[in-house]
């Protein structure tokens, strides 16, 4: 048989279901990033992006979605970064919070 070359019982080409849930992963991902909990959605449509992938190349045509996966890895890593932002920024804060309170007495001073 050669490659390429479909036979009329063929089913018709479908976007891989992979594809579809790693975008609206990584759209869910990219939402909620300014609240770190966008980093496990995230995280997951990249493992489905490189799933649907292997699972594109090994269909030989019959999945379409190929295109939109540079896109999905794109999104669900600027959540990534999004969320490791806020939490650098939120250490930060605590640390400067910290460093101003070093000097003063922990209790008010009423307390013996």
């Amino acid at each position: 048989m050669q490659q390429g070359v479909r036979h009329p019982d063929d089913p018709e080409p479908v976007e891989s279901t992979k594809v579809v849930a790693a975008r609206m992963l990584a759209g869910v991902g990219a939402a909620l990033s300014v609240f770190v909990g966008g980093a496990v959605p995230a995280v997951i449509a990249l493992m489905l992006a490189r799933q649907a992938e292997a699972d594109i190349r090994a269909s030989e045509g019959f999945l379409l979605g190929a295109s939109r996966l540079p896109g999905i890895r794109r999104t669900a890593w600027a959540a990534l970064g999004i969320a490791g932002a806020v939490v650098v920024a939120a250490l930060l804060v605590w640390v400067v919070a910290m460093a101003r309170s070093a000097g003063q007495e922990p209790y008010g001073g009423g307390v013996a």
